[in-house]
């Protein structure tokens, strides 16, 4: 029975990209989107993804992407935030990957993860927000860590997370500093499918300033405005997503150097001498995108969001844990030691299927 689920899911998968193709060959992605409507707006009003294979159009900030899958809102590990905003969405790795942190973290210490913005369903520029965010390849995780309860709705949309860094120096603040900090972002730089994490720039001086030993994965943590309470974790492009640009590469070196020492001028932090121009997000057309992402936005949707949600098994079912359950994780017991460069795990991810035709 297993064995033909999975022929039936995988029948499923060709005939959508099939219609995605049918759509982008035909001239039939022009349906309902047309060249000079605002991407956001399309995008925005997305409530799932394209129910085809995984497959990334663009850049990140400039793309799109269908065949997403939407991490669990709760997992052992880990709770999503900001629920309303409906951007737990990413590519299955991205996905797998943050699960994979979670579990890992914890086996360091922390006590979980509070995970901030993905993606869209189908990714494409928000209505608010971010510029990258849109080819399902980028995610946020606060720098606060997970609570010792279940949070309510309510509290996830209106729980602050704190900032660790002082707006005026552009330093952290060092009461609210910890190894484990540290140790969370080593683990994070760690995966091979991690090419960046974007974090302010005294969240990146205080690692030169205190890093000892290996400071090889230094080389993957950036230093960029904002992300004082939160760090931005990328991925690459990944394989079958023919027409995802990727990024350049990382310059070599831990990146502790003059290129760091920039930001800690004046000029970074001048006011904007056009405070009120639009941001590219705000005026993105549907024109400026890969034509892919109009065939993108007309893919059929999967049954449910049940069925594109990856819980802690990395199967088709939302985590178990009940609402008020409590972590098992004891927040004071200190680090298990463990390998952070340890291979990420292969997991079959849940597999779209389309909305059955009346």
């Amino acid at each position: 029975m297993k064995m033909r689920n999975t022929s039936v899911f995988q029948a499923a998968i060709r005939l959508a990209a099939m219609a995605v193709a049918v759509f982008a060959l035909s001239g039939l992605e022009t349906t309902g989107a047309r060249a000079d409507e605002l991407a956001k707006d399309l995008f925005g009003a997305q409530k799932l993804p394209a129910a085809t294979a995984p497959h990334s159009y663009g850049f990140y900030s400039k793309g799109c992407f269908a065949g997403g899958v939407a991490i669990a809102t709760d997992g052992p590990t880990w709770q999503a935030m900001r629920l309303s905003r409906n951007r737990r969405w990413g590519h299955p790795t991205m996905i797998r990957l943050i699960e994979k942190l979670s579990h890992d973290a914890v086996a360091d210490g922390w006590p979980g993860l509070l995970v901030g913005d993905i993606s869209q369903p189908r990714g494409g520029p928000m209505l608010t927000g971010h510029a990258s965010h849109q080819i399902g390849l980028d995610a946020d995780i606060w720098f606060t860590p997970m609570p010792d309860h279940r949070l309510t709705p309510t509290e996830r949309e209106n729980m602050s997370a704190t900032s660790l860094v002082n707006d005026k120096t552009h330093l952290v603040i060092d009461r609210l500093w910890t190894p484990a900090h540290e140790r969370l972002l080593k683990r994070a730089a760690s995966y091979p499918e991690v090419e960046r994490i974007l974090v302010n720039p005294g969240i990146k001086k205080k690692l030169c300033d205190t890093v000892t030993g290996d400071r090889s994965w230094l080389r993957k943590i950036r230093p960029f405005w904002g992300h004082d309470y939160h760090f931005h974790v990328r991925i690459g492009c990944q394989p079958g997503s023919v027409g995802c640009k990727t990024q350049e590469s990382t310059p070599p070196g831990d990146g502790c150097d003059k290129s760091l020492a920039w930001w800690f001028t004046e000029e970074p932090w001048r006011p904007s001498k056009n405070p009120d121009a639009p941001k590219a997000r705000d005026v993105m057309t549907m024109a400026k995108l890969p034509k892919e992402c109009r065939a993108v936005l007309n893919a059929p949707s999967p049954q449910s969001e049940a069925a594109v949600t990856m819980g802690d098994t990395g199967g088709s079912a939302v985590a178990t844990t009940k609402p008020d359950a409590k972590p098992t994780v004891d927040v004071g017991a200190p680090p298990v030691p463990a390998n952070a460069f340890a291979p990420t795990p292969i997991k079959r991810p849940p597999l779209p299927l389309p909305k059955p035709s009346r």
